[in-house]
């Protein structure tokens, strides 16, 4: 039977046998694709220069150990305290938070380990169980959801993302990357929890246009190709179902360092390729593996950001 008070643990343990078994996998070559060998000695879609040892990529292999420290970080202070508000102690929301942070790590590893198409799928799948918990922890904060009903519904989107990416690719067969639609819904469900009204609950989705430019995406390119934008119209969903105005406030200093950890990460992502002028296959310091590291400090932020959370007095 799970004892929650046991997640740390339990959570310490099976990271340090998934780090075992994948090392000793990868040693013996048992998880990597035969085509990957045919690419040994060139520059990686993320520039590191594909290896024959171990991993394809080490550094960018490594470098995901950041997510694993973060969230068993997460889950030791969360096993060590009283709860506050929805975002401390241990309860499903926030165990979930702290798992979620910690397959970043395992997702993105048998990616850049393996260079197959399954490490692919696991590590989108990753992103996605961590990107899709605020924006819908938002909603459950201004809506009449039960913690129960914000982790079957959560459960449910992950298991349908995960069955769909696996047998239709990244856009899941209809042009959908949830990943990147999920960035918009948790600004503007921020948005909506900073500023809550009637009238905020229609105009917050417009806040998703301003993502979109943030990213290089202007409405004009969206409306004159609105059959590959069709996704916007979810920018409306944190305001239809948040029906209720949050009873609490937050300090969002720790929200605005955690979204610079993670555009400063995502101005670095874009270097890491081949043909940036700055790559270098063979240095250590790659781009690719400073982006695991800001965003796994991201994620301590935007952790310590929920928990800044306290109720409004009457």
């Amino acid at each position: 039977m799970f004892v929650k008070e046991n997640t740390f643990i339990i959570s310490l343990i099976v990271s340090i046998l998934f780090l075992i078994i994948f090392y000793v996998l990868s040693y013996l070559q048992l998880i990597q694709s035969t085509e990957s060998l045919g690419f040994i000695g060139e520059a990686s879609r993320w520039c590191e220069r594909i290896s024959a040892g171990p991993f394809r990529e080490p550094i960018n292999t490594l470098s995901n150990l950041g997510f694993m420290v973060v969230g068993l970080y997460i889950l030791f202070k969360l096993s060590n305290e009283t709860s506050f508000n929805d975002f401390s102690g241990l309860n499903k929301i926030t165990i979930l938070y702290g798992v979620a942070v910690i397959y970043l790590g395992p997702g993105s590893m048998l990616m850049h380990g393996t260079n197959t198409e399954w490490g692919g799928w696991a590590d989108n799948l990753s992103m996605v169980m961590y990107i899709v918990i605020p924006w819908l922890y938002n909603i459950y904060k201004m809506s009449n959801w039960s913690i129960d009903t914000f982790v079957k519904i959560y459960l449910s989107i992950i298991a349908g993302y995960a069955v769909m990416r696996w047998f239709f690719g990244e856009g899941m067969g209809i042009g959908l990357n949830l990943f990147g639609v999920s960035i918009g819904l948790w600004v503007i469900s921020e948005f909506l929890y900073k500023f809550w009204s009637p009238k905020m609950r229609i105009i917050s989705g417009f806040v998703g246009f301003i993502v979109l430019i943030v990213f290089g995406i202007f409405p004009k390119e969206v409306f004159e190709n609105i059959d590959e934008y069709w996704w916007i119209v979810f920018f409306w969903l944190p305001g239809l179902l948040a029906k209720n105005k949050p009873n609490g406030i937050r300090s969002y200093k720790w929200y605005f360092a955690g979204m610079f950890a993670y555009l400063s990460a995502f101005a670095i992502w874009l270097t890491g390729v081949p043909d940036s002028e700055v790559c270098n296959p063979d240095t250590i310091f790659q781009a690719h593996s400073a982006w695991h590291l800001l965003t796994a400090l991201s994620t301590i932020f935007f952790f310590y950001h929920y928990r800044s959370e306290r109720l409004i007095q009457n």
